[in-house]
This record gives structure tokens, C-alpha cells and sequence, in this order.
């Protein structure tokens, strides 16, 4: 009996150990499948670490998206910001690869900045949410494996590849181009012939008074530049001798002899005197000790002398078709551009990301500011920023014609900070609220020419090409890191208190006469229209 009982004892003793057993391996599995589950991670505070995050990342996002409250002098005719919609169903996508980073927090900001800067799309462009995943979640994550550090080969064969853009020549050419002839690839720079894809090309014009301003932007441009200088009679001469100068004279005139090429245009009426064959120009070298004053001479100038109008869409049109690469920057001489632009806007297009594969045509405009006389001339959106900040320098359209500089999400632009890449900020179009804008913009062969019958004094010399980008239904890609800073300092001349008459004369033809020509040659589309 006293066996029994034991035994009976003993079998309790060991079912209850069964049962101790079965229940921590139970726990054991539990636990290993947990962690498992949550990623390899050695605690169990990480679910609340996780919440905590979350809650971080909603109270900075807040932060972020009050940044963008900057002063309203900024932008005082510009609607109110819509806060409210911003994308906040893009945080979880988010947090899901926070550990990526070293510092998640930071990391975070960054990326909920991107979408802060890209919220409120343009209706007419599809479901904003979808496109503000596209810019500001896969500029970030998504990388080409084809594109190799170093491999400049493999680099610019996908480049060519994508833009399927085809090689254009490089020699001199007499052309008449309606009322003007045209020299054409006069005096050329030495980078010689240029594959399509190889760069940007900064076109532009001027007459030689303006060339002062030349050595500024090939500095910071440092790729080709195509200008156009109107010479007619005895300007040619001058501009001549302004072009050796330049290329001999100077201690940055290497930067002119391998990027800057150079057209003369002029009426038929004033051709001047002597033109010589283009073989035959350097020949003669430039005397540096006679320097040359530039702006100084602008009341010597034959065509104030002989009240002739400058034309400056034929200029800029001139400049334009004889550019050697498909990407085309169209801007004025005294537009200086942010450094390092040519190389981060072509490593974007080899990225290809899904915002560049829309099928609509677009072009990629640059924001414009002017800055006080004696300032140096922002190199980064940083150094901007600062300047803005001090009241240094001041958004362009403040400085007169509003409506016409007035650019989508300036306010967001200005506050967003800057990046090492160059992205796509904001895809808007130019109807309603931005009827009136005339964007510089980084462009293509294909896009409309300007029409020459405008002249500077006119005014409006923009706007009917803006048109036909409208009517077209072109995108406008609106770069995050590049902008265009005015020369400091402004030049008034005497002709410029008298353009009043003319620009009412000049409104008057784009209203009657090319308006209608227009939506005849490009259609209409609602939203799209001219006024003025």
C-alpha cells in the first residue's frame, strides 16, 4: 500500500513536470516566433519604440509643414497654402524602412519634408497621392544599377539611349533668317563638335554691351554656351573686337576660348561695312592693353543711334538652333545659374525615375531671384536660403512684373532645403492662378520658338511661346536644387522710360494678330490664354 501511494506521488510529481515542460516550450516557441516576426530585434520594447517613432515623426511632420509659412511678403497675391492636404497616409511607408538609416529620426524628417514640398499636385495630372508617392518616396529609394560611378561610357550610352537625340553640326554657316543675316558658328570654341547627350547648352543673346556679364556665367555654367550678338552697322566692328578680347585677354579667358561660341546677326539694311570670312577673324589678335568698357559704350551703339528696336526673340531663336546638345537652357546673359547644374540635371535624366516617364512633354523650369548690388551671387539653394533669410535677395517677380515670374509652390521651394541630387520638387502647368507665367526653363530643340516679330522694347517677349507650351499641354517640372540669380545690379538706359507707347502697340499685335494665328497653329485648351 505505502508503494502505491508513492508511486501515485510520483506520477503527480512528473505530470506536473510534463505540464511545466509543454508550457515553457510553448512560451519558448512564442518568444522565437516574435522575434522572428519583428526583424531580428534583441528586446521586446521594440513594438512601443515602433509607436513612439510614430508619434515623433506626426510632431515633426507638423513642425515641417508649419515651416512652410514663410513671411507673405513673399508671395502676397498667392492663394492660401492648403495644409490639410498633405499626404499623411504616406507615413507608414515610411517607417517600414526606418532602419535603414543611421540616424531615423533625421532620416525621417528628410523624407517627410520631400512630401511636404510636393503636396497639392495639379488636379489635371492624375491622383495627387499617387504622384507625390512617385516624387517623394522613389526619388529617394529607387536606384539604376546601370548607371556606374566613373563608367562615363555606360553613363552616357543610357543617356543617349533615353533621349534617342541625334548629333548636329558644327561649322559655319551665312544664313538669312527673314529681315536678318545670320553668321552663324562664327567664331567657335574649342570644345569642337558635341554628342547630343554629352551636355546642356546655355543659349543666349545680347549686343556687346552686355558681354560684361559672360565670364560670371561660364564660371559657374562651365558647359557650352551659344550666343547670338546682334551687330548692325558699325556695331560689328566693336563686337569684333569685344569677342578677341574676351578669348585673349583675360586670366579666365580659357573658360570663353573652350566653351563660347559665338553668332553675329544683322537687318539687311545695316550691314556693315567689312565683314570678314570666319576662317580669317582670329587671325588678328586682340591689343590687350586697350580694354574694353563694355556697358560704358551703350550710347555709342549704332542701333540707339539709328532708333532701331533689338530684336531679341530673333536673338534667342538664332542661339537656340545652332546649340549642339539636345538640353537647351534659352536665358538671358545677366541670368546666372547655380553651380554644378549641367552635371546633377543630366545624372537625373539617366535615373529615369517614374515622374520622367510620363509621356506628356514638358520642359524644367528654374526659379529666378535677384539679389542687392554689392552681394555675391549665391552658389547653392543653401547659400540662397540665408540671403532670403537676411533680405539679401528677394524672389524676381517682387522686383516688377509679378505675374509674369510668378511660379507654382514658390513659397515651398523656398523653404524646402536642399539635397546632393537634383529632383523634380513640384509637376505643375501654367492655367489659372499662373496664366501670365513666362518661365526660363531648361527645354529641348522640339519645344515652340519665340516669335520674332516682339522686340525687347515691347515687352512681352515670352509670352507667346508660353502659349504654345499651354495649348500644348506641356508639364512643367519645377527643379528642387537649380535657380537662376540676376546679375546684381541693374542697367537702366534712356530708351527705357520711352517703351510705354510701344508696349501698348505691342500688346495690341499679340492680341489681334498673333493670339489668333496661335490657337489656329497649336489649338486651344482650357485654362490656356494670353492676356494683356
Amino acid at each position: 500500500m505505502a508503494f502505491t501511494l508513492m508511486g501515485l506521488k510520483i506520477c503527480n510529481h512528473c505530470s506536473y513536470l510534463l505540464h511545466c515542460i509543454i508550457l515553457f516550450n510553448v512560451v519558448l516557441i512564442f518568444w522565437i516566433g516574435r522575434y522572428l516576426l519583428s526583424g531580428g530585434r534583441n528586446t521586446f520594447t521594440s513594438g512601443s519604440e515602433f509607436i513612439l517613432q510614430e508619434q515623433q515623426l506626426n510632431m515633426q511632420q507638423q513642425r515641417i509643414l508649419s515651416d512652410i509659412n514663410i513671411q507673405d511678403s513673399l508671395n502676397e497675391h498667392e492663394p492660401p497654402i492648403s495644409v490639410d492636404k498633405a499626404p499623411v497616409v504616406q507615413l507608414k511607408s515610411l517607417l517600414i524602412d526606418i532602419n535603414r538609416f543611421k540616424d531615423p529620426s533625421a532620416a525621417s524628417v528628410m523624407q517627410l519634408r520631400k512630401i511636404a514640398e510636393s503636396a497639392e499636385l495639379n488636379p489635371n495630372l492624375g491622383d495627387p497621392a499617387n504622384m507625390i508617392n512617385t516624387i517623394a518616396t522613389e526619388s529617394i529609394s529607387k536606384t539604376d544599377e546601370n548607371i556606374v560611378i566613373g563608367d562615363e561610357k555606360g553613363f552616357g550610352n543610357r543617356l543617349r539611349s533615353l533621349l534617342n537625340c541625334y548629333d548636329r553640326p558644327y561649322k559655319p554657316e551665312i544664313l538669312q533668317r527673314g529681315d536678318f543675316w545670320v553668321l552663324q558658328n562664327y567664331v567657335r570654341a574649342d570644345h569642337g563638335e558635341l554628342k547630343c547627350h554629352e551636355s546642356i547648352t546655355y543659349t543666349t543673346h545680347a549686343d556687346y554691351t552686355f558681354l560684361d556679364s559672360l565670364i560670371p556665367l561660364l564660371e559657374r555654367w562651365k558647359a557650352p554656351v551659344s550666343i547670338a550678338l546682334y551687330a548692325p552697322g558699325n556695331d560689328f566692328q566693336p563686337t569684333l573686337d569685344s569677342i578677341r578680347y574676351l578669348r585673349d585677354c583675360l586670366p579666365e579667358s580659357n573658360l570663353v576660348r573652350m566653351y563660347a561660341t559665338f553668332h553675329i546677326y544683322f537687318n539687311t539694311k545695316h550691314i556693315p561695312e567689312i565683314v570678314p570670312m570666319h576662317q580669317d577673324i582670329l587671325k588678328v589678335g586682340h591689343n590687350c592693353k586697350k580694354r574694353a568698357t563694355f556697358g560704358a559704350m551703350v550710347d555709342r551703339l549704332y542701333r540707339i543711334q539709328k532708333q532701331l528696336f533689338y530684336p531679341i526673340n530673333v536673338g534667342r531663336n538664332i542661339a537656340r538652333d545652332a546649340a549642339l546638345t539636345h538640353f537647351i537652357l534659352a536665358s538671358d546673359m545677366e541670368m546666372y545659374p547655380s553651380m554644378v547644374l549641367v552635371n546633377k540635371f543630366l545624372k537625373m535624366i539617366a535615373r529615369n525615375e517614374t515622374y520622367l516617364q510620363r509621356t506628356a512633354p514638358r520642359v524644367f523650369p528654374l526659379p529666378i531671384f535677384k539679389v542687392e548690388t554689392n552681394s555675391a551671387v549665391p552658389r547653392n539653394k543653401t547659400e540662397l536660403q540665408e540671403m532670403l533669410r537676411t533680405s539679401k535677395a528677394i524672389p524676381f517677380q517682387e522686383s516688377g512684373g509679378a505675374s509674369c515670374h510668378r511660379m507654382p509652390k514658390s513659397k515651398e521651394w523656398m523653404v524646402a532645403n536642399e539635397t546632393e541630387e537634383l529632383n523634380v520638387f513640384y509637376i505643375g502647368k501654367r492655367i489659372n492662378y499662373f496664366v501670365n507665367w513666362e518661365p526660363v526653363h531648361i527645354g529641348t530643340h522640339a519645344d515652340p520658338h519665340y516669335d520674332e516679330r516682339i522686340s525687347w522694347e515691347g515687352k512681352c517677349d515670352k509670352v507667346t511661346q508660353a502659349y504654345a507650351l499651354c495649348a500644348l499641354d506641356y508639364e512643367f517640372h519645377i527643379l528642387d536644387n537649380a535657380f537662376l540669380v540676376h546679375k546684381p545690379g541693374t542697367k537702366i538706359y534712356e530708351s527705357e522710360y520711352n517703351r510705354g507707347w510701344l508696349m501698348r502697340k505691342t500688346n495690341k499685335i499679340i492680341r489681334t494678330i498673333i493670339y489668333p494665328e496661335l490657337k489656329v497653329l497649336y489649338g486651344t485648351r482650357p485654362g490656356c490664354a494670353i492676356h494683356t
